[in-house]
């Protein structure tokens, strides 16, 4: 029986942005870990205030968790980003090449939000004032308060989210806090964002740069899009990066593109120290790759809009609270929406916390630690401990045979679509092979949901029972007997007294498939 309970012995430790110590003592203890999310920058949080950030300006506006369909916009929006192209007017004049027109914009000098020039101050010690007029850098403002203002709008509540929590890491590693900005351009600090180069999640890794950093990526987890881990580790790469190159700008280029790649342009150049200004030089003499030679100009251009947005007319940021949870131990495969229900909130606030299980279930056969709403930590401890192993799990697994569509095998379980597609997100619907495994979620929330599914063609010639009934054989399923008998698989189950959602048929089993 596995309890959210571990033995720990080291002592209290005072966290400022808890609510108090979090005591640690020999014997059992609840393992209450407040998410390092919870903190705010300049304040101490705790109760009530642990929900709202500190600092939130006046007009901005407290909204829900982003709904799931912003994936799309956030690649869209991503998208065009990384397309963009600044082109000098030697080269052609300042448009955006086959994307979008940049809009022209006020100039801003770099403020704080509270007035005055930013300084190359403990947190702030990237120099950027050097580089901010540049037109290169002006390019991408305009783009940010221009075109791209919409989704821009909806990154800065984001940060509200997570500057916390990366701030908190990057001091632990003696990283500027404005580097942070990095994960604005790489993804709008969404944990879901999938590139194509199949970079995942805030941090935007690979899979070979996210293993060497520790991050488990399979079939089951997928770290990259754990804020947490994934930002521990991006704050490593950096300083591996800064060490390497000397310059924080260097080292986001090569964050970008490949400390390889860097390293072959500053081969290149004539001699001398590197700085800041040698990633311009490569930049200009185009040792880089496109998308690198612009990095650092949105780099700078996004700190610019952010550090001083409502100057640039974004005076409606929305306000995303700081994750805080409290964690628990699983000791068998278990579904999130399970835990979800354990601790009386939905399966979407589970999947919010706990991104990494991106099959929306826990890996079999592991004991690992799961995120819940802080507060409900003891609560789901005690009932989940007291649910047996077989209500722990709602998934069943699947075999694709010839010539299954993913469409026919979710009508088959009588689920949606989108359902299967979510619980496989690594399944191509055109190039599934036969044998392949997939994941078919039948929680009670997928059973209850009554999603339209396509009526079934019927066949042109279709057997013919002579008893009115079919005798279950292996591989049979009930959108295959429907198919056979050229009925449709809602009268099946009528006429058999078979449940919405219950799938299973036994070898042998008799089925009435006539009227």
């Amino acid at each position: 029986m596995a309890l959210a309970y571990v033995n720990r012995s080291t002592p209290c430790v005072s966290r400022k942005w808890g609510t108090g110590p979090v005591c640690r003592r020999p014997g059992v203890a609840l393992l209450l870990v407040i998410g390092v999310g919870a903190c705010a920058v300049g304040g101490q949080m705790g109760g009530e205030a642990a929900m709202q950030p500190a600092g939130v300006a006046a007009g901005q506006i407290p909204t829900p968790p982003i709904a799931a369909d912003d994936s799309a916009a956030d690649e869209a929006a991503l998208f065009a980003l990384h397309e963009l192209e600044f082109k000098s007017l030697a080269k052609g004049g300042d448009h955006v090449r086959g994307v979008v027109t940049a809009v022209s914009a006020g100039r801003s000098s770099l403020t704080r939000p509270g007035g005055g020039t930013a300084s190359a101050d403990a947190g702030h010690d990237i120099d950027f004032e050097s580089f901010a007029t540049r037109r290169r850098v002006q390019y991408y403002v305009d783009y940010f308060v221009g075109p791209s203002r919409d989704r821009f709008n909806i990154w800065l509540g984001r940060q509200t989210r997570y500057e916390g929590m990366i701030h908190e890491v990057f001091q632990r590693y003696g990283l500027p806090e404005d580097l942070s900005y990095l994960a604005l351009i790489e993804s709008g600090y969404s944990n879901t964002a999938v590139s194509r180069a199949r970079a995942v999640g805030m941090w935007q890794f690979i899979r070979s740069t996210g293993r060497t950093y520790g991050l488990r990526i399979d079939s089951w987890v997928d770290e990259r899009r754990d804020p947490f881990k994934a930002t521990d580790a991006a704050a490593r790469h950096l300083v591996d990066l800064k060490q390497q190159f000397g310059s924080w700008y260097l080292a986001a280029a090569a964050y970008n593109g490949g400390a390889t790649r860097v390293a072959r342009g500053i081969e290149r150049l004539p001699t001398g120290e590197l700085s800041d200004e040698t990633f311009f030089d490569l930049a200009d003499r185009r040792y880089l790759r496109r998308e690198t030679r612009d990095y650092v100009p949105k780099l700078i251009a996004a700190r610019i809009v952010a550090m001083d947005h409502a100057a640039h007319g974004f005076t409606s940021v929305p306000v995303l609270s700081p994750l805080v949870f409290d964690e628990f131990t699983v000791s068998s495969q278990t579904g999130l929406d399970v835990i979800a229900s354990l601790a009386d909130t939905n399966a979407m606030a589970l999947r919010e916390l706990n991104p990494q299980f991106h099959r929306g279930v826990t890996p079999p056969d592991e004991v690992v630690t799961v995120r819940v709403p802080r507060g409900t930590g003891k609560l789901v401890a005690q009932r989940y401990a007291e649910l047996p192993p077989s209500e722990r799990v709602n998934f069943l697994e699947h075999v694709v045979r010839r010539g299954e569509t993913l469409g026919e095998i979710s009508a088959s379980y009588g689920i949606s679509l989108r359902y299967v597609r979510e619980a496989n997100p690594n399944v191509r619907p055109r190039r599934m092979r036969i044998g392949q495994r997939l994941m078919i979620p039948l929680s009670q929330a997928a059973r209850t949901r009554r999603a339209p599914r396509p009526r079934p063609t019927r066949a042109r010639a279709v057997a013919v029972a002579p008893n009115g009934y079919h005798t279950v054989r292996p591989g049979d399923t009930l959108w295959g007997v429907s198919q056979r008998y050229g009925v449709l698989l809602r009268e099946l189950r009528r006429w058999n007294e078979i449940a919405e959602g219950d799938t299973l048929l036994n070898v042998g089993q008799r089925l009435r498939v006539t009227p």
